[in-house]
């Protein structure tokens, strides 16, 4: 019984290590599947670029002023402010406007995305599945 409680002690703390030890920086999902959108450092912060969307994506950001949907930055200026956290700005392609926003590593392959309002005090996410 100990040596069952001394490995799923390491195995927990193992997964806990792993997930510290995880960047944003990668390829990632939005939950409809209509994104992809290829995080990566400029400079000393965090950006993402669309790498491919799906045909609902690009219509509704043409109906938005949007020509060309890929290669357009959705993620800019998110700068870290502690573990597993980023603080930025998001730009949503159908309404053409950006917003205050966090990124958090929920775990290694979880990427929860907010984008707030009026100062934070209204805030939607999503969860974003890495690829």
């Amino acid at each position: 019984m100990r040596v069952l409680a001394m490995a799923l002690l390491l195995a927990l703390s193992g997964g806990a290590h792993a997930a510290t030890t995880a960047t944003p920086f990668g390829l990632w999902q939005n939950p409809k599947g209509t994104l992809l959108v290829r995080t990566h450092s400029c400079g000393p912060l965090l950006c993402g670029n669309i790498v491919w969307a799906g045909p609902k994506a690009i219509a509704d950001a043409r109906e938005a002023g949007v020509k060309s949907l890929v290669g357009t930055e959705l993620l800019s200026d998110y700068r870290a402010n502690g573990r597993g956290r980023w603080t930025g700005q998001v730009y949503v392609p159908d309404q053409g406007r950006r917003f205050y926003s966090t990124i958090e590593l929920e775990s290694a392959n979880s990427l929860r995305i907010s984008g707030c309002i009026l100062g934070g005090l209204i805030c939607k996410h999503q969860e974003w599945t890495r690829r």
